[in-house]
């Protein structure tokens, strides 16, 4: 980063304690507190988006804190299996993926990447609503389960094209690295702030024989958040907006052909290698991924409390972790960050063959948390640099659908082992298993994956 981006990166974050000056947040608060606050905002528009894009992330992770990552855990209080459980992690993931195809369509009709995105965000705040009306109830089936975490899936991933898209265009280059290391870090500090309060509601509630009111208290604040972020993503500006579609236009193309145009135009390009090699490792960490919760839960018999405190370390480990990572990776490039945290990654499920002590695991979280910040944070840097501005939404949509389906594959795949081994501690182990034999499979994948510089 040259001297006059870091300075006015420096004056960027300096702006991030204080609310966004943006005239569409400052109609909501009356006069009196507008006429207080107004000498602390931040002044110059750039510094307001990316305070403003900083919140959002906290907001958005306090929400997947509390809120996504205790799907699982409320369908085992709700008495499913982990086989249900792992379909639950993962085909609403390929739901959403397909779903998400119409975003290219949708954003060139709208003509905005800004308004689909938070329409999306939007949609995704209120799903939760089913899943607290259920834990009130005290009961759901599987389909219930499957069909409100689908839109919350596809709601989701369909404003992610468009959010990457649009970001892509707000950050300057020469400042992307050290920010979006900032916004990781405060949204890995967001993920473990709100996965540890809902840990502690839930140990609180299943004390007084309430565990699933509990869930339905988590599961509120999750929406709140997300309404909170929305509101948030909705006072940033759009510096490029995309040419709208005629509406007549019989001849544009169908979904199937922009997604043949995205896959095309990926073979034999940095990005095709890029999505290549991460939906890859998709597969290989989904193979395990979805059942170390019913392993802790149900096998080891872990506490709602002694669950909460090996997740979370994962969650704080990443925060803790990625202002290092971002100076790494701007002497390593996003290139050698990737290969670092691919390698780091290998180890990390068969690590929970050696003992089920909870210390032991936590200190196997926190490796894992560091290995996979470096892994998502040069993953993000990435595809701003090997994915062209023009072709961007439509290779991330294309990825995802890929991530989706390596996602429902390895999570198949690892479920169909677990339930043929017996489901019990030996075959949970068996699963975490082939599941590092398989990271170590794709490493060829990862060394064709390069840069456009």
């Amino acid at each position: 980063m040259t001297p006059l981006g870091r300075r006015k990166y420096k004056q960027a974050a300096r702006s991030w304690p204080f609310p966004p000056a943006s005239p569409a947040l400052r109609s909501l608060l009356p006069k009196p507190i507008r006429a207080a606050i107004e000498p602390l905002l931040p002044r110059g528009a750039l510094r307001r988006d990316l305070w403003a894009s900083a919140a959002d992330a906290t907001a958005f992770s306090v929400m997947v804190g509390c809120g996504e990552t205790y799907i699982p855990a409320f369908a085992l209080a709700l008495g499913l299996g982990p086989v249900a459980v792992g379909m639950l992690a993962s085909l609403p993931i390929l739901a959403g993926a397909v779903f998400q195809l119409i975003t290219p369509l949708a954003v060139a009709r709208l003509g905005t990447n800004r308004g689909w995105c938070v329409a999306c965000t939007l949609v995704q705040a209120v799903s939760f609503v089913p899943l607290i009306a259920w834990a009130v109830r005290g009961h759901a089936g599987l389909w219930e389960l499957l069909l409100a975490a689908s839109v919350y899936w596809s709601a989701g991933m369909a404003g992610g094209p468009a959010w990457n898209t649009w970001i892509g265009t707000l950050v300057p280059e020469r400042m992307r690295t050290a920010f979006f290391a900032q916004r990781n870090r405060l949204g890995q500090f967001g993920v473990f702030a709100g996965f540890v309060a809902g840990g502690l509601v839930l140990q609180v509630c299943e004390a007084y024989d309430a565990t699933l009111l509990g869930f339905g208290v988590i599961f509120t604040t999750a929406a709140v958040c997300r309404l909170v972020s929305t509101l948030l993503l909705a006072s940033c500006r759009e510096m490029q907006r995309p040419e709208p579609s005629r509406p007549a236009a019989n001849d544009a193309p169908s979904i199937p052909a922009r997604l043949r145009r995205a896959v095309g135009s990926m073979a034999g390009s940095p990005s095709g290698a890029l999505v290549a090699y991460a939906c890859a490792l998709a597969f290989a960490a989904h193979f395990s991924g979805p059942y170390f919760t019913p392993y802790m839960l149900r096998e080891l018999g872990f506490s709602y409390h002694t669950f909460m405190l090996v997740i979370a370390t994962q969650f704080l480990a990443k925060a803790l972790a990625l202002p290092w990572l971002g100076r790494l990776g701007a002497r390593l490039g996003p290139v050698g960050l990737m290969r670092a945290g691919g390698l780091a990654v290998i180890p990390l499920a068969a690590a929970w063959l050696v003992s089920a002590n909870v210390w032991y695991l936590v200190g196997v979280q926190f490796a894992a948390g560091c290995a996979w910040a470096a892994y998502e944070l040069a993953l993000a840097l990435l595809f701003f640099d090997a994915v062209p501005h023009r072709d961007r939404t439509a290779v991330i949509t294309a990825y995802n659908l890929g991530l989706a389906l390596a996602t429902v594959g390895g999570a198949t795949a690892g479920g169909m082992l677990l339930e043929a081994s017996g489901e019990d501690r030996t075959a949970y182990l068996a699963v975490f298993t082939v599941s590092s034999l398989l990271r170590v499979a794709v490493l060829p994948l990862l060394q064709r994956v390069r840069s456009l510089a």
